[in-house]
């Protein structure tokens, strides 16, 4: 599969949610979508990143975006850690990671010598059309949610 770029149009998808939900990509057409794809639930870099979304979440709605989460976790863990967290926006459930290799997102990873497969933290910026209009690959958590919302507020 060809790597996605920016002016494609995001591939659409239709996955769990936390609380038993589900969420097509394409029924957000008409708002920006951020979707950022991270490693797990309740890890300390995964944590920091969603708490900073959750918190710039009112700044993202002011200029018409909906912010998901997706990872591998499942969707009860997916419950714990919004209701740990006070997440306010909706975490896919990707077990199978589809999506996540739909966006090139599950890749080989390597810790300490040891290779493995992993998500790669990267996120999406989606235009009210439904095309990408900025990819991040292998984000840095720290100052990530600022990039992120002055790319958006340059649509």
């Amino acid at each position: 599969m060809p790597e996605l770029k920016e002016g494609d149009i995001a591939p659409d998808f239709t996955a769990p949610t936390d609380n038993n939900g589900e969420i097509a990509l394409s029924s957000l057409r008409g708002q920006h979508v951020v979707l950022y794809f991270y490693p797990k639930d309740d890890t300390p870099g995964c944590t920091t990143e969603s708490c900073a979304f959750r918190d710039a979440l009112p700044h993202f709605e002011g200029l018409d975006a909906q912010i998901i989460g997706v990872s591998k976790c499942s969707v009860k863990k997916h419950d714990k850690f919004k209701e740990k967290h006070g997440l306010n926006f909706p975490l896919v459930s990707d077990e199978n990671s589809d999506i996540c290799e739909t966006y090139g997102t599950w890749v080989e990873k390597n810790m300490y010598g040891r290779k493995y497969m992993g998500i790669e933290r990267s996120t999406f910026l989606i235009d009210k059309d439904g095309k990408i209009a900025r990819i991040w690959r292998k984000v840095k958590v720290k100052d990530h949610v600022d990039e992120v919302k002055n790319a958006l507020e340059e649509l």
